[in-house]
């Protein structure tokens, strides 16, 4: 495969995962194409056409000779300046890498990181919050993540990689979808009934499983392990954290606990005041579920997978089948 082939795969995996399902990432790319029809023919020149055919704005090619066979990959959580060094290193001491995977968005990647996050208005009316709530509140979030990426110094790892010839994409969202549909499965087939019980289902996985040795495994950070789980709902895509204004929301609508990698203080603040429960999974593990599973379509296919970069790699490819 080559790195487009291997990005298009991603696309594909990361479509069949997404909460939305495929009518919702139809309508979101008829959205984008109708934006782009409408616009002027001096501001086309400025609309990045690869958005009309990925519905993940925060994941790129970023940089592809547009020939290399890849057959070993190093891959990683976070990829800076750094990992795009130590690939270089490794090629110049015979390991040959001929693609670096970023989970973390670099480049358009990231400073599109704010696109995304319009996947929660189609989320939140499946758990009962109305949509015109759920517009709102998304709206205000995405104007304020868009501020705070738009101070990013977007380009730096992409820089090196152009420079040392190292081909280099992420798949944030992509994974991201992998993990919550997971995980959401998963938590629905052991059925959990109390809060603690969640704790113990996560930590049936490896991932979770290593974090906790490390010292970040899954945590209760509002109510406690003999609280009912109610109704459940999973926090593991959508860019970022959501508005912390949501919260009240989803309690006054039915949701009792939020499964989550990570929450911001004030939304933590926020879902006690509405008397949920939130259990953190963990950042670092639950993304490194998502690119696990993403890996081992690699894997299966006969790609060598190098780890790296806080990914913690747990491979689910059975041995002899590839």
């Amino acid at each position: 495969m080559n790195v487009k082939q291997i990005f298009e795969l991603g696309i594909k995996v990361g479509i069949a995962s997404d909460p939305r399902g495929p009518k919702g990432i139809k309508k979101y790319l008829d959205r984008v194409k109708k934006q782009y029809d409408s616009l002027k023919p001096e501001d086309k020149e400025f609309f990045d056409t690869e958005k009309l055919d990925n519905p993940f704005p925060d994941s790129f090619i970023h940089v592809d000779d547009g020939k290399t066979e890849v057959k070993r990959v190093l891959a990683g959580i976070d990829i800076n300046g750094p990992e795009i060094l130590l690939a270089s290193q490794l090629n110049g001491r015979g390991k040959k890498i001929d693609l670096v995977i970023a989970h973390h968005p670099e480049g358009k990647g990231l400073s599109n990181l704010h696109e995304v996050m319009e996947m929660y208005t189609d989320i939140y009316p499946q758990h009962g919050v109305p949509v015109h709530i759920a517009e709102k509140l998304t709206e205000e979030r995405i104007r304020e993540i868009g501020r705070g990426v738009h101070t990013v110094n977007h380009f730096q790892a992409v820089d090196i990689a152009r420079h040392l010839n190292i081909n280099f994409i992420n798949t944030h969202t992509i994974t991201d979808n992998l993990v919550d549909k997971f995980v959401r499965d998963y938590l629905n087939k052991k059925g959990p009934e109390t809060v603690g019980e969640i704790i113990k289902t996560l930590l049936e996985l490896p991932e979770y499983q290593i974090a906790q040795k490390q010292g970040a495994g899954p945590k209760i950070v509002a109510g406690a392990p003999s609280h009912r789980v109610g109704k459940m709902m999973l926090e593991m895509t959508g860019g970022t954290n959501p508005s912390p204004k949501v919260y009240e929301h989803f309690s006054n609508y039915g949701v009792s606990t939020i499964v989550g990698m990570h929450m911001r203080d004030d939304a933590i603040k926020n879902s006690t005041e509405g008397h949920m429960n939130i259990v953190i999974a963990g950042h670092m593990s639950s993304d490194s579920l998502g690119m696990n599973l993403w890996l081992d379509e690699l894997e299966k296919r006969g790609i060598e997978i190098v780890p790296c970069g806080g990914l913690i790699r747990v491979s689910r490819v059975k041995k002899g089948k590839k």
